[in-house]
């Protein structure tokens, strides 16, 4: 292959046109000929550069509504001749079709056309055909085409014909193929997944993702693990769409763990009052309402003060600068919240560690996403875990119902268990977390792991019982025994939350009734691996 290789004729084709015009005029200062289609022709020829239509050189107009304007041998064989193969250039001289160098193209904006909540008709209009097509075609020919398919690339390309007398080198035009092969893969993949909801299809033959790199990472969950972070396009709030205001790049740990912290206070309306999660390795070790957002915040620190050091701050509500100085109190990796006060990002401004995320507003925990995961040979998809109830969707099976503050807290309780690593045990008391336990293979380990922390934490804050005492108890998934069950009822518990569906329901019921426990069905499991 050929190294070094002049950049003489270009063909640009945008639907973002972001920074086109100084890209188009720098081009033209190098001497390089412009050719292009519709409204990018416009543009530049309304700024006074000289540039070439498309159609004039393929003969035929655009038709059908500019469906039909680059798909022919003029434009894909000035792409994809070699040009030191002689067949090629014969044939390239017998059709007067001259070479193409460069291919600058970002296509129809399919994506922001799906994120806007267009029609099926319109979701369609927008797929583009002749720029994937024309992609494809130069990235294939990176021998002695060059193809830029993003914005970001305009001044690499400026600059590396500046570094080589208007050329560029072969590693250079790979790396642009790449990227572009990338880009193709992408758009196709937002099609295929839009196409399948849109249609129906819950399981397609072929699934396909894509994401667009963010930030490469120092290394993954340890330090000899190679790691980078993607954003899927999708806009959601979160982690990936957040502003950063102060304190180092966030690590693969800290935007696992962040995103872990903002999905769980999410669960909680900013209208029914405000709410704190405190996350530590994805895992809740305190969540909590409260009447202030700093009283939320001491009230899930108080639930595992041990944890909470070096964990994940989520909020609710805007962060104010009383908060802020709280949370300020320990050491913490991340503050997320939707907002910061001007007070509050000043009070954290003095610790340089810790860093504050914006994401302007909450994810919402209905919407329906794709969720996966990597297995050996191939990968699991699934709805994400969007399962919600109120009162009405539970089941009293013991001869005591629920209070009312029982409920509620039951509910509470129910809602934080969805968020913790199975085998999950959540206790809790007046709209908070006082004992959480996560991870464990046994259902009773979990359930004596919260009990014993939750004693442990009485004892740090010199109360005289388990923080457990009085408290309501939910449970991710069944009892297959009545043992976990009791063991919460020796914790101090005094309602159950469970989906129920054990052969052994019943023992469990009557375990339940012995122990003077209300304790409510689900029907529905929150498992989490």
């Amino acid at each position: 292959m050929t190294d070094l290789v002049p950049i003489r004729r270009a063909l640009i084709s945008v639907s973002d046109k972001t920074g086109l015009l100084a890209f188009a005029r720098a081009l033209d200062a190098r001497g390089v000929e412009l050719l292009s289609t519709g409204g990018t022709a416009r543009a530049l020829r309304e700024a006074g550069l000289a540039v070439r239509d498309v159609a004039d050189v393929t003969g035929f107009p655009e038709m059908m509504d500019g469906r039909v304007k680059t798909l022919h041998p003029a434009v894909h064989g000035g792409l994809l001749a070699l040009r030191d193969n002689e067949k090629h250039l014969a044939a390239m001289q017998a059709q007067g079709i001259a070479p193409i160098d460069l291919l600058a193209v970002n296509l129809y904006p399919f994506e922001e056309t799906v994120a806007g909540g267009a029609g099926y008709d319109d979701c369609i209009e927008n797929i583009d055909i002749g720029g994937p097509a024309m992609i494809r075609a130069a990235a294939k020919n990176h021998a002695f085409v060059n193809v830029v398919v993003d914005v970001a690339d305009y001044d690499a390309l400026l600059a590396e014909m500046d570094a080589n007398d208007d050329r560029t080198t072969l590693t250079f035009r790979k790396r642009l193929a790449q990227t572009a092969y990338a880009r193709t893969a992408a758009y196709d993949a937002a099609v295929s997944t839009w196409m399948a909801d849109a249609i129906g299809e819950p399981a397609p033959r072929r699934r396909a993702f894509a994401g667009t790199l963010a930030q490469t990472l120092r290394y993954g969950e340890n330090p000899h693990q190679r790691a980078a972070f993607y954003t899927d396009g999708s806009h959601r709030p979160g982690v990936a769409s957040a502003k950063q205001w102060q304190g180092k790049e966030l690590s693969y740990n800290n935007i696992n763990d962040t995103d872990a912290a903002f999905e769980l206070v999410s669960e909680f309306d900013p209208a029914d009052g405000p709410a704190c999660a405190i996350i530590k390795h994805a895992n809740p070790c305190g969540v909590a309402r409260g009447t202030t957002l700093t009283d939320a915040y001491k009230r899930a620190y108080d639930c595992d003060r041990t944890s909470a050091f070096g964990g994940i701050v989520a909020l609710n509500r805007e962060l104010d600068a009383d908060t802020a100085q709280e949370i300020a109190q320990i050491f913490t990796e991340v503050v997320i919240a939707p907002s910061a006060t001007e007070a509050a990002r000043a009070v954290f401004a003095a610790k340089k560690n810790l860093r504050l995320l914006t994401t302007g507003a909450l994810a919402d925990p209905s919407a329906p996403i794709l969720a996966f995961r990597q297995v050996s040979g191939g990968f699991l998809v699934q709805d994400k875990d969007t399962g919600r109830l109120d009162e009405s969707d539970l089941k009293v099976v013991t001869k005591r119902a629920p209070s009312e503050e029982e409920m509620k807290d039951l509910l509470f309780a129910w809602t934080v268990a969805k968020h913790v690593k199975s085998n999950a045990i959540i206790y809790s008391k007046g709209a908070a977390t006082v004992g959480v336990g996560a991870g464990q293979m046994s259902r009773v380990d979990s359930t004596r792991i919260a009990a014993r922390k939750s004693r442990d934490m009485a004892e740090m804050l010199g109360l005289s019982a388990p923080l457990t005492k009085g408290s309501v108890v939910a449970s991710d998934a069944f009892f297959p025994f009545p043992d976990g069950l009791l063991t919460a009822a020796e914790a101090g518990a005094t309602a159950v939350i469970q989906p129920g569906g054990s052969m052994r329901d019943d023992e469990v019921i009557e375990a339940a009734d012995k122990a003077g426990l209300a304790m409510v069905f689900t029907g529905m499991r929150h498992f989490r691996h």
